[in-house]
């Protein structure tokens, strides 16, 4: 029998789950900014934009991600309900001079609920449900571009049609690696439908792939699944992001690549603040020493404004160096972010420049650095 005080405790969940998503549908920005510029250091980064494209690595922007999605628990059922707002979020993109953004697909959504706060895995896919719900969400994201919302890029070069087009550029992505299931070659396929980059796990414990960073070890690391992927990755032209990846899996990913790998949406847990999410030095040198990138994270971990995101950028550029760092923005399915509106792009770039990044550094972090990556991969 449940207990009056379990039923409570699960309607507060429910709410939780449906606030987040009101605040993800309808939020204006709700962490301070923490820093001022002036008319002209805004006009600046404006002008600044036009000649430097800003690619976000990882987002989901309008949550895609929950169009269609079926069997869901009944938490996310109701953050179901609250809808998708790509359209708005499209607008957002403009106004903020953002180049490209990676619309994400989320694999293993379907079998997820909100447990503690965060997102697991509280049951295996049904016979042949991962590669279904993949299929699902690559036609939502193909359904963007048809509707006129976004502008494919398939290549660096497709750049230039994008911002002529006056439309945000859209880079397919797919976050968990599970639809594959047993065949490697559906990663071929993924690629065939505009698929440019995957996170090869997400919140799937003990999945296929190998663990993941916010779950007990199961496999000890990468699996002879995930090994056969990676390479698989690396044969097709698809990025592999390890972000979400647990340390052992994610050096056992790097010890079998070819090409440069990123980790979209992370930090290093060297500057006071630890969390599962982050990574450890050693990991995030062992990514850019094969080229990588480390992607920064504006998650309001151990940071509450948008100056924090600013540092935490920095933070990266003295870790790892100018030429690894890219942003990574988890946009619209991120916890308590600092930068929630793609609005807010020029506050950043005004932001780095006023305090000291050069014009060549900073067209290198908003966007050249994987621009660079996405190249050397595709060669």
């Amino acid at each position: 029998m449940v207990s009056r005080r379990k039923i409570l405790a699960g309607l507060g969940a429910g709410a939780a789950v449906v606030a987040a998503g009101a605040y993800y549908a309808f939020g204006r920005g709700s962490a301070e900014v923490g820093f001022a510029l002036s008319d002209a250091e805004l006009a600046q980064a404006f002008a600044f934009l036009k000649l430097n494209p800003a690619i976000d690595t990882h987002a989901h922007p309008g949550r895609t991600f929950v169009n269609g999605a079926m069997g869901l628990t009944w938490k996310l059922r109701l953050y179901q309900l609250t809808g998708g707002f790509e359209k708005r979020v499209a607008e957002d993109m403009i106004a903020g001079s953002m180049g490209a953004v990676c619309f994400s697909g989320v694999s293993d959504f379907s079998v997820l609920d909100s447990v503690d706060g965060g997102l697991k895995s509280v049951r295996a896919f049904e016979p042949g449900e991962a590669w279904s719900h993949y299929q699902a969400q690559i036609a939502n994201l193909k359904a963007l571009v048809s509707q006129g919302l976004v502008h494919p890029v398939l290549s660096p070069a497709d750049m230039t049609g994008a911002r002529a087009s006056g439309k945000p550029g859209c880079i397919f992505g797919v976050e968990g690696g599970d639809f594959v299931d047993d065949n490697p070659a559906r990663i071929a396929t993924a690629y065939a439908d505009g698929v440019r980059i995957i996170t090869l796990v997400h919140f799937v414990t003990g999945g296929k792939l190998g663990d993941i960073m916010t779950a007990p070890p199961v496999s000890g690391g990468i699996t002879d699944l995930g090994r056969a992927v990676v390479v698989e990755m690396n044969k097709s032209s698809i990025i592999v992001d390890l972000a979400h990846a647990s340390e052992a899996t994610a050096f056992g990913a790097l010890a079998i690549a070819n090409k440069p790998a990123i980790a979209t949406h992370t930090h290093t847990n060297s500057h006071g603040t630890s969390h599962p999410r982050f990574i450890s030095p050693k990991l995030a040198h062992a990514i850019v020493d094969g080229g990588g990138l480390i992607g920064a994270w504006p998650a309001g971990i151990g940071i509450n404004t948008l100056q924090g995101y600013i540092e935490r950028i920095f933070q990266l550029v003295k870790d790892v160096g100018i030429d690894h760092v890219a942003i990574g923005t988890d946009m619209d399915a991120n916890y308590q972010p600092v930068f929630d509106n793609y609005r807010q792009m020029p506050l950043i770039v005004g932001a780095l420049l006023k305090n000291g990044m050069s014009e060549t550094g900073v067209a290198k972090v908003i966007g050249g650095n994987f621009l660079k990556l996405f190249a050397a991969n595709l060669s």
